[in-house]
């Protein structure tokens, strides 16, 4: 496994590392609000409108996969209570839905939240109020600094080290590209582009030739592929939501502009972004991958993946399963179901955090393989690895080592 050097993760024992309180001989059961005998309430904000509600499929599977919990007796006893709401990807809307979740619905966890801007927005409500945000849903490295927000774990491989694979793979590969970028005007766009230049390194910042930004209210970026492919860039780096990534492919089939094109993993999906773009158009692109796609001929022995069809049949029949959105939530509902677990009967909040924090080598449902989830104390990134592959056909072609950024 090759390993990439990261930015050093923030260091601190964070609020959980504290002396250790001896259970007694009989663990006695301790509750916060949201959990009880009979059930635990998960809270949930999703875009469920508006120009990313390509995700929205995210937070109806995981909904899915507690109902597949209930109806096999629940977790520990216990029926899950999902409770989502749309934040329409507006940080606004985001704040008032999780205020709604955590003191009118009374959660035990907000669990999956989606996007950097709503993310940032909803962070230090949830740290004062000391409700666990679980595996939020983006990979912006800040999801993984526990000493100042340890009640805020990521989940997915951060975007600074995806970005900055990228940018050795393209370096490593022509030393001289010239380099092009598109990228979302926030902090989602910002912190790949600042990894992506880390990755690049001081000696070849002179590679970019353009960097072209749109809002996510704007209604194309067709002006924006004109603008990269007249600046004579012969590599594209496409930091994009599913809409503008299926925009950006199609419009650069429309101009004529072939560069060798690197498309980050939030728009990975068949069925929201390459198929809308043209599978034609889509042919080449490089992606870091982490999850299996489900359907992918080699994968379909796999018995996880047999697993997600029955699953994927039983209770979302009328779903596209090239729906990437359905592997991730599938898979990310299970990090929690572990969570879950490992808590046992002590369903505090303080106990679920430390759990959260306390995943080893846990082998989440549609992970590559050599890809685990591990967590610590001091390690707040559940996922540090990744591999390249490109599209080729109506699928992926892996190549290349597992890239880590696991401690050693």
């Amino acid at each position: 496994m090759t390993h990439i050097k990261r930015r050093t993760v923030l260091a601190g024992l964070g609020a959980f590392a504290v002396t250790p309180v001896f259970a007694p001989a009989i663990a006695q059961k301790r509750y916060d609000e949201g959990a009880s005998d009979s059930e635990i309430k998960i809270g949930n904000i999703m875009p469920y409108s508006g120009n990313a509600s390509a995700y929205g499929v995210i937070g109806r599977t995981s909904e899915a996969v507690m109902k597949m919990v209930n109806d096999a007796g629940g977790l520990n006893g216990r029926k899950l209570n999902f409770i989502t709401y749309d934040d329409g990807y507006s940080p606004p809307k985001a704040v008032e839905m999780v205020r709604k979740l955590v003191e009118e619905d009374k959660v035990l966890v907000v669990f999956n939240p989606l996007g950097t801007p709503s993310n940032t927005a909803i962070q230090r409500y949830l740290n004062t109020r000391k409700v666990p945000q679980l595996f939020v849903a983006t990979g912006a490295s800040k999801w993984g600094n526990p000493r100042q927000f340890p009640w805020t774990i990521g989940w997915q491989p951060d975007y600074a080290t995806e970005a900055a694979i990228y940018a050795k793979h393209i370096i490593q590969n022509n030393a001289n590209a010239k380099i092009a970028v598109l990228m979302q005007n926030d902090d989602y766009g910002k912190d790949y582009f600042n990894g992506f230049k880390a990755g690049l390194g001081a000696a070849h910042q002179k590679n970019l030739v353009q960097v072209s930004t749109y809002e996510v209210t704007d209604p194309t970026v067709d002006s924006q592929m004109i603008q990269l492919k007249n600046s004579g860039a012969d590599v594209f780096f496409n930091i994009t939501t599913p809409k503008f990534a299926a925009q950006a492919i199609k419009k650069a089939a429309e101009i004529a502009w072939k560069p060798i094109h690197y498309l980050n993993n939030v728009s990975s999906s068949f069925a929201s972004v390459l198929k809308p773009a043209g599978i034609e158009n889509s042919q080449g692109i490089i992606i870091a991958l982490y999850r299996k796609d489900a359907s992918d001929p080699q994968w379909a022995n796999a018995p996880d993946v047999t697993a997600w069809k029955q699953f994927m049949a039983k209770y979302m029949p009328n779903a596209d399963i090239r729906d990437d959105g359905h592997n991730y939530g599938y898979c990310v509902a299970h990090t929690l179901l572990q969570t879950l677990k490992q808590a046992g009967d002590n369903l505090t909040r303080e106990n679920v955090m430390k759990e959260a924090a306390n995943l080893k080598n846990y082998e989440s449902p549609l992970l590559l393989p050599g890809i685990r989830v591990n967590t610590s104390p001091t390690d707040f990134f559940p996922i540090q690895s990744v591999q390249l592959a490109r599209v080729k056909g109506e699928s992926f072609e892996l190549f290349g080592n597992v890239l880590s950024n696991e401690s050693a």
